[in-house]
């Protein structure tokens, strides 16, 4: 299914999570201590991220049933820095199911083969409740203002309703540089989550919520990191806090 096809789909204002929405991110081998963990999370987190990569048995219906907080389901292949062992096919399959449970989010990588991107997106059209994250991820660096802009111009124009660009920090400048897409995205009137991943991108993670970022992501209290940098959700949310009540 072309592209442009999709370029008119309005963009949805997602009453799903405040902007100031803090995601953690649950990655477990096995599927009852994911949803241990996600429902140990909840009294912290706007969103759950399920990371169905990192289960050896992928299921959607047990994080349904069990969980309150609204629901994003990643299935991350190894080319964008994930686990999914199998075909393209049987990924985004599994996003296929969770939309057909309601979910509220999914997660789908920008270079994902178009067809296949448009099938997910044929399948959202009839499931209003379910929102769709196009992401994009760099594990080495960041790109030159220029090409930031361009992928954000992609997102924009792919039919989803938010976008998502992270990045790796090797100096402060690639912090500026991630945080000025908000602006774009701003006068686009584009909901969107950038920050930069690793030691120095850290306090990007807390930055992007006070310059209107759709969403930040931590790990869980004791839980693996899914990402370079990620702040333990309750020192997340204590900072937050403090910047809240700041004078």
């Amino acid at each position: 299914m072309a592209l442009e096809n999709f370029q008119g789909v309005k963009h949805l204002t997602v009453p799903l999570v405040s902007p100031a929405g803090v995601c953690v991110s649950v990655a477990c081998q096995k599927v009852a201590q994911a949803v241990a963990l996600a429902k140990h999370s909840e009294r912290y987190a706007d969103v759950i991220e399920i990371r169905l990569d990192s289960l050896s048995h992928p299921e959607i219906e047990p994080f349904v049933k069990n969980c309150t907080k609204p629901l994003l389901f990643t299935n991350r292949p190894a080319w964008e820095g994930g686990f999914f062992p199998g075909p393209e096919a049987a990924r985004i399959n599994l996003l296929l199911q969770a939309v057909q449970h309601d979910c509220a989010l999914v997660d789908l990588e920008l270079k994902t083969a178009p067809e296949l991107r448009g099938e997910l997106l044929d399948v959202l059209l009839q499931h209003t409740q379910t929102a769709l994250i196009i992401s994009w991820h760099d594990f080495t660096g960041t790109p030159s203002g220029a090409e930031l802009g361009e992928i954000l111009q992609q997102q924009i124009e792919s039919g989803a309703h938010i976008g998502k660009i992270v990045t790796t920090a090797n100096d402060y400048k690639d912090v500026l540089r991630i945080l000025n897409l908000q602006t774009i995205a701003d006068e686009n009137d584009f909901p969107l989550i950038a920050f930069c991943m690793g030691p120095i991108g850290r306090i990007s993670r807390l930055a992007t919520i006070k310059l209107g970022g759709y969403m930040t992501y931590a790990v869980p209290d004791g839980g693996k990191e899914t990402a370079p940098g990620q702040i333990p959700v309750s020192g997340l949310r204590e900072m937050l806090l403090r910047l809240n009540h700041a004078d």
